[in-house]
């Protein structure tokens, strides 16, 4: 991209603010769905595909006029449950997934509107309610991931690093006698792609702590932070689930060698053309050829698969995603947190004080407003007091 015309749109843009806001505001009343859709008895199946198809009705209510702006999809509805971390959303031909009472419940999802990417997740626990709250390793790591993403929240802005949120997230669950699960990443969100350059790694190992990249938040830059925590070791692993969400990488190029494959690939294309390039799809066509075929196109790059992973059999993960814009003046949290702490007693808290310092710090604008008065008043009355020179 040489030219300036070809400049990344940014949230410096108002219109750009408003796309994300919209899309925002659209995961938020998805979620709001499915989450009264959690009950017992309840398909993964069904819950996947009603997310997906409100996620399509609500961004066809917008830019009606505008027939070439793609909207839609940004990462398919999907369900993980109990020791599933992520990228579970089955399809047709498989087993039946049901939910029962006491599972703990992941939905995660995204929403774009002009390639404009709205991430979130919610945990929450089958049948808890204020009269009948989750306890035990349930409410520990609910609770636990809930207050990741509320330091997250606090950390992600203009000057801080990322480490600094991999750092806080780890004594956060720590308090709660979990782990983070290790190696997730938490992107950077731009135009058109929803695994940006820059990201924040949870937990990571030796190894993934040399190869990953610290970088500063900059004003205008938007994240989709993502908290999983584990209440076992927080070592994710794939097993024989088979993988349904891909994201096809348009920039790569490389000549496809089977037939499959290359059938695979233009069901692909012609699959996300109502989303855009950077955005990931649920890819039903697996059920003939695309299973041989889709191995060539990921070995290659052209596409980039998310895997269903797993933790130990018996433990629990939670996860709670949110997506924030790094505006000059402070960040703008545009998916809501849905997290609702009458239904959550775990027996550990917080102890460390500069965590609980941390999450005793304001995210409201008015607040911040207060704060500036105050320190300009303060500014004012010194200056006063100041003798004058000569």
């Amino acid at each position: 991209s040489g030219s300036d015309s070809e400049a990344e749109p940014t949230v410096a843009d108002d219109v750009v603010v408003t796309k994300y806001k919209m899309a925002g505001t659209m995961a938020n009343n998805v979620m709001k769905k499915l989450i009264a859709g959690c009950v017992d008895g309840a398909s993964v199946l069904q819950l996947c595909k009603l997310g997906d198809e409100l996620v399509l009705k609500e961004t066809a209510t917008v830019f009606k006029k505008e027939k070439e702006m793609k909207k839609g999809i940004g990462f398919p509805t999907c369900i993980s449950v109990n020791n599933c971390v992520c990228h579970n959303s089955p399809l047709e031909s498989e087993k039946e997934q049901t939910l029962h009472n006491n599972d703990l419940v992941k939905i995660d999802l995204a929403v774009h509107i002009d390639g404009f990417i709205a991430a979130a997740a919610h945990t929450l626990v089958v049948g808890c309610t204020k009269e009948n709250p989750a306890t035990g390793r349930h409410a520990d790591v609910v609770t636990a991931a809930h207050l990741c993403a509320e330091a997250a929240l606090r950390l992600v802005k203009a000057g801080n690093k990322t480490n600094m949120v991999t750092q806080s997230l780890n004594k956060v669950s720590e308090s709660f006698q979990c782990k983070p699960v290790e190696g997730m990443l938490s992107h950077q969100l731009q135009h058109n792609r929803i695994d940006g350059e820059k990201t924040i790694i949870l937990n990571p190992t030796e190894k993934q702590r040399q190869d990953h990249e610290e970088s500063e938040f900059e004003v205008h830059e938007v994240y989709a932070v993502d908290c999983l925590v584990s209440s076992g070791g927080g070592h994710p692993k794939e097993l024989d689930t088979r993988t349904t969400v891909y994201k096809r990488n348009p920039d790569v190029v490389y000549q496809l060698k089977m037939k499959a494959s290359r059938i695979t690939m233009a069901q692909l294309a012609e699959h996300s053309v109502h989303l855009t390039k950077g955005c990931a799809l649920k890819f039903d066509s697996l059920e003939i050829r695309g299973a041989m075929g889709i191995v060539e196109c990921c070995k290659h790059g052209l596409c980039t698969m998310f895997p269903v992973m797993w933790e130990k059999e018996g433990e629990l993960v939670a996860q709670f995603k949110f997506t924030v814009l790094l505006m000059p003046n402070m960040p703008m949290r545009i998916t809501d947190s849905f997290y609702d702490p009458d239904c959550y007693k775990s027996s550990f808290k917080i102890e460390d004080a500069e965590i609980l310092n941390l999450l005793n710090t304001s995210t409201s604008k008015r607040a911040a407003k207060k704060k500036k008065k105050k320190a300009a008043t303060k500014a004012a009355v010194d200056a006063a007091d100041v003798p004058a020179e000569g």
